[in-house]
């Protein structure tokens, strides 16, 4: 079932994102070469600690894993699409391409974004990966406006991976979101213009593009039984925001 939100839970759920863009500024401060990613995320749990936060992520056990996630925010680098666990023996390199996702509640409403970069010198097809993923997250919120369908929020972020060739992950894409951090609707992120739940007032949605370099769209799971990652071996970029659907247009809650 959907739920619309009101302007008063728009504005407990901006507080959310304020500590969730927080959170995420400082881990890429904090991402450099030779630092383990468990210490991204300590600092993540000092930084939600600090904004009056709680991580929407630790001990979170959805239906497809037999373990709840163990970690403040989610680490993904180079292969790894998404979910990724920051294990204390992973260490940052030169060059790495890293992918931060971060959910924050806050009064008893969430907030979910997420952002990639490259850790270091990055190569030129690392930029051009992280920034069509950005592009394709910024043409979705575009589309999310009242009288627009969810086909062409999906629309938007399919266009931008077929135009670059980049492929997209089966079965993961964006969420409803409100007084849980997964809430219907599901917000593909590959479909057809026109079509799918009409956008109104109200709606409020994370937009999460995700791009396989290698072009596949077929992804594993790996041994934490967690971290999800390109099937082909290929990096991949993510970006998210949460956003709500007014009457005036779409409005990003987890901006900084």
């Amino acid at each position: 079932m959907v739920t619309y939100r009101s302007p008063r839970e728009w504005k407990i759920m901006r507080e959310a994102g304020r500590a969730v863009a927080r959170t995420l500024a400082a881990v890429r401060d904090a991402a450099e070469p030779g630092v383990p990613l468990a210490e991204l995320d300590a600092v993540a749990a000092r930084t939600l600690k600090e904004m009056d936060a709680r991580s929407s992520f630790l001990g979170y056990r959805p239906d497809w894993t037999s373990v709840p996630y163990p970690a403040m925010v989610c680490v993904s680098v180079n292969e790894v699409i998404v979910h990724g666990v920051p294990h204390a023996h992973i260490t940052l390199k030169d060059g790495d391409v890293v992918s931060v996702d971060c959910g924050a509640e806050v009064g008893g409403y969430h907030g979910d974004a997420a952002i990639t970069f490259v850790v270091g010198e990055a190569d030129a097809d690392a930029e051009r990966l992280v920034a069509a993923t950005a592009r394709a997250l910024d043409d979705a919120i575009a589309a999310a406006r009242p009288g627009n369908r969810m086909g062409d929020i999906s629309h938007a972020v399919d266009r931008v991976a077929r135009a670059n060739g980049y492929g997209a992950p089966d079965g993961w894409g964006g969420h409803g979101i409100g007084t849980a951090m997964h809430e219907d609707p599901g917000v593909p992120n590959r479909g057809r213009p026109g079509r799918g739940l009409r956008l109104r007032e109200g709606l409020t949605i994370a937009i999460e593009p995700m791009f396989h370099e290698g072009g596949g769209n077929e992804t594993r799971v790996l041994d934490d039984d967690w971290s999800i990652a390109t099937a082909d071996g290929s990096r991949a970029a993510h970006f998210e925001h949460t956003v709500a659907i007014t009457a005036d247009g779409p409005r990003v809650l987890t901006l900084p």
